[in-house]
């Protein structure tokens, strides 16, 4: 262990007992797990609490708020303390909701700053935000972040899309904050509209929310789009806060902010870690955050921690390809593993698509997928390009998948995180 990666440790150690310490104080959710497993709070090293701890699941915190409504047993301070309410966006069920203190607000403010640092972004900078703020987190966290560290912030909600590109003209918005669809959506609509977007000097694409902005070709495609913009991959939850970076050395390569999470990376069906190289489930536990601590949270992320030491330096966790999928979104097709990430690299990989989505069919044991892709504007052989992705898709996973090419304007398009996969109804 070098010096870097022995002070870390140090003040993951020092960080997670203070966190431990405040949820034993509470006869609440983690109280009860912390005296079960008989951890010593004061003297427990990371190494020793992620071998004995139980890990925490989604469906666990729903739970606990429903026993004890409305925010569970898990909060450790008097309920006056806090001062930020948000909830999960409920893509993956019902959703959880998430009161914050001023300190953890702030901690996880810092976070995001380090993200948008990262990324080149700094003081002066004008940054937009083309969302319709609602409960969901990130949005608040990044609008005020930026305006932290001295960034113009530009709301820009409740605003059709071609109302927001010519905000963003005619303020010189040189920062987008965006999910990698919507990005590749505001694109289609500038050529619609006949809106240069290499005219807008747009130097950087901050993006999350979905696995495509480390999807190797889906960010060729929106860098390609928005001319001189450089895309920025990062991810983070409501439950646990911003969690990644990009590194600036390699696109495609996330870096854990090891210093606010202790991470793992485990088997989802044995529960124990693998090995760096091993694809595998992210577990975290924020550091931060007492106020609404959670512990060894099952993300549901499928990474794949980097086998060698990161050039750019940096001693945390480096996530090779960036978050690769939700564990609950893999489907094995004729014994066929495939997560939409993979799909979608190959799909992106075909010039003149607009949009595209997955149908997921189960009958009986057996699993089939269907595409619908939607030609772009530009396409000339519609129907070429439906034997062109199923042959590049055959080529890729030995596997064949129909291919339907369907009318422009029939796929739905989304501000936030698409849901390109649908599960139709079983047939026994």
């Amino acid at each position: 262990m070098g010096p870097d990666q022995r002070s870390l440790h140090q003040r993951q150690t020092r960080a997670l007992r203070a966190v431990l310490a405040e949820c034993i104080a509470q006869e609440g959710f983690y109280a009860r797990r912390i005296r079960k497993c008989d951890l010593d709070v004061e003297h427990v090293r990371p190494a020793e609490f992620m071998g004995r701890f139980p890990l925490t699941t989604k469906r666990e915190l729903i739970a606990d708020q429903q026993q004890h409504p409305p925010y569970g047993s898990t909060l450790t301070l008097p309920l006056e303390r806090y001062c930020r309410f948000h909830q999960t966006s409920g893509t993956t069920g019902e959703p959880l909701r998430w009161p914050d203190t001023a300190e953890g607000w702030a901690w996880m403010r810092d976070n995001w700053v380090r993200i948008f640092e990262s990324a080149g972004v700094s003081g002066g900078d004008r940054v937009i935000f083309p969302f319709s703020f609602g409960p969901f987190i990130g949005f608040w966290l990044a609008f005020e972040s930026a305006g932290q560290m001295g960034c113009l912030t530009l709301p820009a909600g409740g605003m059709s899309s071609v109302a927001r590109l010519r905000l963003m003209q005619d303020n010189r918005v040189n920062v987008l904050c965006t999910t990698p669809t919507y990005a590749l959506r505001l694109a289609e609509v500038a050529r619609e509209e006949g809106i240069d977007l290499h005219e807008l000097q747009m130097k950087r694409l901050i993006l999350a929310g979905e696995p495509g902005s480390s999807v190797p070709q889906t960010r060729a495609r929106i860098e390609q789009a928005w001319g001189n913009g450089v895309v920025h991959d990062h991810h983070g939850m409501t439950e646990v806060g911003p969690v990644t970076y990009q590194c600036p050395a390699r696109p495609g390569y996330l870096h854990v902010l090891e210093e606010a999470y202790l991470a793992e990376i485990i088997d989802g069906r044995t529960r124990q870690p693998v090995v760096p190289g091993t694809t595998g489930e992210l577990i975290l536990t924020p550091l931060g955050r007492i106020g609404s601590p959670v512990l060894r949270y099952r993300t549901g992320d499928m990474v794949c921690a980097a086998k060698e030491a990161c050039p750019c330096g940096s001693p945390f966790l480096t996530l090779e390809g960036g978050i690769l999928g939700r564990l609950d979104d893999m489907v094995v097709v004729r014994g066929v593993n495939l997560h939409p990430s993979g799909l979608e690299e190959v799909i992106r990989s075909v010039s003149h698509i607009a949009e595209f989505q997955g149908l997921i069919n189960q009958k009986g044991s057996a699993t089939e997928i269907a595409l619908q892709i939607e030609p772009s504007g530009e396409c000339a052989l519609p129907e070429e390009l439906g034997r062109q992705v199923e042959s590049r898709i055959r080529d890729a996973f030995n596997i064949r998948i129909p291919v339907e090419v369907v009318p422009a304007g029939t796929l739905p398009r989304v501000e936030m995180k698409a849901r390109r996969w649908h599960r139709l109804v079983a047939i026994d």
